[in-house]
C-alpha cells in the first residue's frame, strides 16, 4: 500500500505523523512510504533520515495527497487541504469532528474513509492513541499556565509553589483522566495546592490513594466547581467525552467571580472546550482575556514539543497503521474492534453517533 505523510500546515504544528523508525517498519513490511519534503524538519528529522530507511520524498502536498491510498497526519485537514479529499482515500489522523462542522461536511461530501485517532477505543474504554498526547498536554498545561500567571503576561504574578513566607498558588483541575492526572502531578511537583474535580468517585479514590494527602478531591457539580474556582489561581480544564463535544462546565458567571489575573487553560479546546467563552488560539497568540482572567486555549499544545510528541505519537499509532496497510481498512477494522471505533465518516455518511449528534445530523 502507498502510505503518505504530508507536512502539517496548522499554526506552529511541528509534529510529523511518522518517524524514520516507523517508516522503516512499514517499508520492511512491503509498503511504499511517501513523505513530503520537509515534513519532519519541525521535529528535527531530515529528508535524508527518511530516505535512509527507504521512504520516498515528494516535493509537494499535491503529490503526496494525490498518490496516497492511506494518508496519515497529526492534525485534522485545514480548509486549504479539503480539495485533496477523495472517495478512494483512507485518512488516519486526529479529527475532533464534533467541534468542526466544516470538516465533517467536507469529509462527507468527498466520501473519504476518515478514521480518528481519538476515538480508537479499547474494551476497557481507554483511548490508546489519545493517551500520549493527553499526557503531554496535561504536563504542558501547568507549564503554560504558570507562565501565563506571570504579571508580565497579564497574570496574578504568583509562583505556583510560593516560597517561605509567601502563599502557594491554588490549582484546580477539572477532569481526573489522563491529562488531568498529569496536570495535577506536575502542579504538585511545583509545590502548588491542587484540587481535582471529577464526576467519578472511584476515580477520585484512585487519585487520593496514589497521591495520598498531597491533593484534595471534589465530586463534580456546578456548586463545587463554582466554589473551587472562587479561590483558584490556575484552572486546568481536561474534560473528555470520546468523540463528542466537551461539556461547558465553567460558566461565564463563574469566571467573573474569580480572582483578577487568574489563568484558565482549556485542554479540551480540540473538542470545543469546557469553558464558556473558550475559543481556539494558536502558539503565536495563545491567550485572551475573559473578565479579569486569562484564557489559554491553544488547540495543538503538543506541537510545542515535537521532539517528544512525534516519537510518542508514532509509538502509539504504528501498530494500527501497519494493520490498515497490511489488511486494508475493512479487514483491519473487522479484526480489531478498537480500531473499528475509530471510523467517523465513510462513503458519504457519518458513522459515529457522537459526531452526528453534535451537528444535529443522521448517522
Amino acid at each position: 500500500m502507498k502510505i503518505a505523510v504530508p507536512t502539517e500546515v496548522k499554526n506552529n504544528e511541528n509534529r510529523v505523523a511518522l518517524t524514520p523508525a516507523g517508516a522503516d517498519r512499514l517499508v520492511h513490511e512491503g509498503h511504499r512510504v511517501l513523505v513530503q519534503s520537509g515534513a519532519g524538519l519541525g521535529s528535527r528529522i531530515s529528508d535524508d533520515d527518511y530516505r535512509a530507511v527507504g521512504a520516498e520524498i515528494l516535493d509537494t502536498a499535491e503529490e503526496v495527497w494525490g498518490d496516497a491510498e492511506l494518508l496519515i497526519k497529526v492534525k485534522e485537514p485545514t480548509p486549504a487541504e479539503y480539495g485533496f479529499l477523495r472517495d478512494d482515500l483512507t485518512l488516519f489522523t486526529y479529527l475532533h469532528l464534533a467541534a468542526d462542522r466544516a470538516l465533517t461536511t467536507a469529509l462527507v461530501d468527498a466520501g473519504t474513509t476518515a478514521v480518528a485517532y481519538e476515538t480508537v477505543q479499547l474494551p476497557d474504554r481507554s483511548l490508546p492513541l489519545l493517551v500520549p498526547m493527553s499526557e503531554i498536554a496535561g504536563r504542558l498545561s501547568v507549564t503554560m499556565g504558570s507562565y501565563s500567571l506571570l504579571r508580565s503576561n497579564g497574570g496574578r504574578g504568583m509562583l505556583l509553589g510560593g516560597i517561605a513566607g509567601a502563599p502557594r498558588a491554588k490549582t484546580v483541575v477539572i477532569g481526573g483522566g489522563v491529562a488531568g492526572e498529569h496536570a495535577a502531578a506536575n502542579a504538585l511537583g511545583l509545590g502548588s495546592q491542587v484540587t481535582v474535580i471529577d464526576i467519578s468517585l472511584p476515580r477520585l479514590r484512585e487519585l487520593e490513594h496514589r497521591y495520598g494527602g498531597a491533593l484534595q478531591t471534589r465530586v463534580s457539580s456546578r456548586y463545587d466547581i463554582a466554589e473551587e474556582l472562587s479561590t483558584a489561581d490556575l484552572v486546568i480544564g481536561s474534560v473528555l467525552i470520546p468523540g463528542a463535544a466537551a461539556p461547558k462546565l465553567v460558566t461565564d458567571s463563574m469566571v467573573a467571580a474569580m480572582k483578577p489575573g487568574s489563568v484558565l487553560v482549556d485542554i479540551a479546546i480540540d473538542q470545543g472546550g469546557c469553558f464558556e467563552g473558550s475559543r481556539p488560539t494558536t502558539h503565536d497568540d495563545p491567550t485572551f482575556a475573559v473578565h479579569d482572567s486569562i484564557y489559554y486555549c491553544v488547540a495543538n499544545m503538543p506541537g510545542a514539543v515535537p521532539e517528544t510528541a512525534t516519537r510518542a505519537l508514532t509509538n502509539a499509532t504504528i501498530p494500527y497503521v501497519s494493520a490498515i496497510a497490511g489488511k486494508g481498512w475493512a479487514r483491519a477494522a473487522s479484526d480489531d474492534s478498537a480500531l473499528a471505533k475509530g471510523l467517523n465518516v465513510q462513503g458519504g455518511r457519518i458513522t459515529l453517533d457522537a459526531v452526528a449528534h453534535a451537528h444535529g445530523l443522521a448517522a
